[in-house]
């Protein structure tokens, strides 16, 4: 019988990649990683035997999700003991089994960056970010690390900052994080870390025609160029940009996800007889 303090998979989709999501933690043990390498998007490992050490962490959460191999023991006991710490905690009805049986998304870790000292992963790119510049960082805070870190140097400088400060350089030339071929950074982030979906592949497929120069490939890439040019003209700093684009990437996400059916039309369709005011 399931817990009313679980949450279900379905549920739990729908919130994944928003800017509210919940944080999510992964109390799996050894041999049931090893078995399935892979994580729920955002998630963040954790030892379920030392719960009482770190969950005063997350005391400042709004919502926070637990997931273990089964939604059974692991992921109920962590998340009760959270909530008695003051922490909204739920257990993923069914666990990561169910996830991937659903067909829920995943990332695997394979190509992520070490933590820094602040608990993200850092990255470094050229400053007075674009499309791709912003795209990745959407991406990467939204889906694989959502404490990670971004650095904005000079061109010339980017690779020995990188060095000088543990980053991951990405968008620069000869890098492992940039374009290949006709594909933008962007495309090369979905596919490494795992991340291939309906949205975010037609998401991508926006940002390469608008970080290319290939409009004419999709109707929307004139719009995000559009707005992207003009958020650069806005902000002065290259981190307000990236708050402000933030939201524009939301914004298209969703549309990608949920509303690319939808049609506006005006005025509104109204009686023949009724006049106009």
């Amino acid at each position: 019988m399931s817990s009313n303090e679980q949450i279900s998979v379905a549920q739990l989709s729908r919130l994944i990649g928003r800017p509210d999501a919940p944080v999510i933690i992964d109390v799996r043990i050894d041999e049931d990683i090893a078995a399935d390498p892979v994580f729920l998007p955002t998630a963040t490992r954790r030892d379920y035997r030392t719960v009482a050490a770190w969950a005063p962490a997350y005391a400042e959460q709004q919502r926070v999700i637990v997931v273990c191999h089964q939604g059974l023991k692991l992921s109920e006991g962590v998340a009760a003991w959270l909530r008695q710490v003051g922490v909204p905690a739920e257990s993923l009805e069914g666990g990561h089994l169910a996830w991937r049986e659903a067909g829920g998304l995943v990332i695997s870790p394979e190509h992520l960056p070490p933590p820094g000292p602040s608990g993200g992963s850092v990255w470094v790119t050229r400053a007075r970010p674009k499309i791709d510049r912003i795209a990745c960082p959407w991406l990467i805070r939204r889906f694989v690390d959502r404490k990670a870190v971004f650095l904005f140097v000079a061109a010339t400088e980017v690779e020995a900052v990188a060095e000088r400060f543990g980053a991951t350089p990405f968008d620069v030339e000869n890098v492992f994080w940039s374009h290949r071929g006709p594909r933008c950074t962007f495309d090369v982030m979905i596919e490494a870390f795992g991340l291939a979906s309906p949205a975010l592949d037609r998401l991508a497929r926006i940002v390469r025609a608008a970080d290319t120069a290939t409009l004419e490939a999709e109707p929307q890439a004139a719009g995000l160029l559009a707005a992207s040019l003009g958020l650069s003209r806005m902000f002065k700093h290259d981190l307000d940009q990236l708050e402000a684009g933030m939201l524009l990437y939301d914004a298209f996400y969703r549309w990608c996800r949920d509303a690319s059916e939808e049609t506006h039309n005006w005025p509104s369709a109204r009686p023949a007889s009724e006049p106009h005011r």
